[in-house]
C-alpha cells in the first residue's frame, strides 16, 4: 500500500535500458562462405567441364548475393556472380549436349 506522502518508486533499482547485444552485419559468414564455394565450384566448371560445378557455382552466388548485407563487397559478388556465368556459358558452348549427372 502506498501511504499518502511517499513516493512509491525506487530510486535504488532504476537502470538504464542497454539493447540486448547482436552480431554486428559482418559477423554471418554464409555469403563468405558461398561466394568461396561458387568461385571453386567456377573453376571446377571451367577447367573440367563438368556442368553441374558450372551450374552450383551460378546456385552458390546467388545465395551469396541474397545473404550478403550492404553494398561493401559488391564487386566480389559481381566477379563470383560473372565466373559463375562464364562457366556456364563456356561449359555449354564446349559441349552443346545435355547435362550428364555424375552418377
Amino acid at each position: 500500500m502506498v501511504l499518502s506522502g511517499q513516493d512509491p518508486r525506487r530510486a535504488d533499482k532504476v537502470t538504464r535500458y542497454k539493447p540486448p547485444k547482436e552480431k554486428a552485419a559482418g559477423e554471418d559468414p554464409i555469403p563468405e562462405y558461398m561466394n568461396l564455394l561458387a568461385m571453386l565450384f567456377s573453376i571446377c566448371g571451367l577447367m573440367m567441364k563438368m556442368k553441374w560445378a558450372a551450374w552450383a557455382a551460378v546456385y552458390c552466388s546467388f545465395i551469396s548475393y541474397a545473404n550478403s548485407r550492404g553494398m561493401d563487397d559488391a564487386k566480389q559478388l559481381f566477379s563470383s556472380f560473372m565466373l559463375a556465368a562464364s562457366a556456364v556459358i563456356m561449359s555449354y558452348l564446349q559441349n552443346p549436349g545435355p547435362m550428364q549427372m555424375p552418377w
